[in-house]
């Protein structure tokens, strides 16, 4: 794993050991229990969702008058009930914390339910509970939602656009000439690739190898992995290395990073962020345009060309073909209206003509 990730990941388990402080001294178990089967994000992620869970039962239901959720006891949590889980989700649209006030949607009730079942089950399965009655309990049911990508002339839009900065502030123009170069390799490389934001941000220059053309990325988890570019791709990517060796800006860099901000280091997610919005909104009308949406872009693209919804997993790390189905198979408005015409309803050589007024 590179410095960049290990640097991320001790964040993460530091966030996390802080978290649990805040827990009651039972859930250490689960945590511990799980670590070689999750990530540590994802952990991080659970002990924020029990958090608010514990809150919950504390402050809310009146049947656990604990001045802390630190007084939590698995006996306690033997004696949650099927109905409490139930307003507890109910609870997650709206609620208050910390003095801040949160809305979730079923996407987001569905996640915070997922770490629930998860910590019954854990110790369900541990036979410290008498019972799983996360089973009793219908989740929220999480709605497909429609994929956002863009189409092959908004892609050539958002490329040029990047090229020739036309339509940007005077303000953004003053950096356009030092980072155009950066932000054209970087959204080719989106497009072109599939990569993830995280892995984008991850790359270092020897992570680039020009005899395959192919960059070798660090996926979720830590597993290495070799992504292969097209000439299009390798182009911007020569373009923009070669002016990192002779442009002077970037003499006395020492940061390995491939993607550097203004000031020389690394570039953030929140940078590639706010840069893929500065330019998309000047090229797409309603559509909000991230990092991640430049990946379906290249997902459903990739599976339009070849058709085989295992190839597109691979490519894309997806380590269960089912969300490459669920979420890169889309189909274009052009294909359906094309389906759409396909189907006759009747046969139009023997279709009866409209009578006339005197036939009727």
């Amino acid at each position: 794993m590179s410095d960049y990730f290990q640097e991320r990941t001790n964040k993460t388990i530091i966030k996390l050991r802080k978290v649990l402080k805040e827990l009651p001294p039972f859930c250490v178990q689960f945590f511990i229990g799980i670590e070689n089967t999750t990530a540590p994000l994802t952990r991080l992620n659970y002990a924020y969702d029990l958090r608010i869970f514990f809150h919950f039962l504390v402050n809310e239901t009146g049947e656990f008058p604990y001045e802390s959720m630190r007084q939590f006891t698995l006996q306690d949590l033997n004696s949650v009930t099927a109905y409490q889980l139930e307003w507890f989700l109910s609870y997650l649209s709206l609620f208050e914390m910390d003095g801040k006030q949160y809305v979730n949607n079923e996407r987001a009730k569905a996640r915070k339910a997922s770490a629930i079942k998860s910590m019954f089950k854990y110790f369900y399965r541990k036979e410290l509970l008498e019972q799983n009655i996360t089973d009793r309990i219908q989740m929220p049911k999480q709605h497909d939602k429609e994929i956002v990508r863009l189409e092959v002339n908004e892609v050539s839009k958002l490329l040029n656009q990047a090229e020739s900065g036309d339509g940007l502030s005077k303000g953004q123009m003053r950096f356009h000439e030092a980072t155009r170069l950066r932000d054209m390799a970087m959204l080719t490389l989106f497009l072109g690739t599939g990569i993830r934001i995280s892995e984008c941000v991850g790359l270092n220059v020897d992570d680039v190898n020009f005899d395959n053309y192919s960059i070798t990325v660090t996926r979720k988890g830590g597993s290495r992995a070799v992504l292969y570019f097209s000439d299009e791709v390798a182009d911007a990517l020569m373009e923009y290395l070669d002016d990192r060796r002779t442009n002077p800006r970037y003499q006395g860099v020492t940061d390995t990073a491939l993607f550097l901000s203004l000031q020389n280091r690394r570039i953030s997610c929140r940078a590639v962020q706010d840069l893929v919005k500065k330019y998309s909104s000047l090229v797409t009308h309603g559509k909000k345009i991230t990092p991640h949406k430049l990946r379906s872009t290249f997902g459903t693209n990739l599976y339009q060309e070849t058709k085989d919804i295992y190839v597109v997993a691979d490519v894309l790390g997806h380590k269960d073909v089912n969300t490459t189905k669920k979420h890169y198979a889309a189909i274009s408005d052009e294909i359906r209206r094309n389906a759409a015409k396909t189907v006759m309803l009747r046969d139009r050589s023997i279709r009866q003509p409209y009578p006339t007024d005197k036939e009727t």
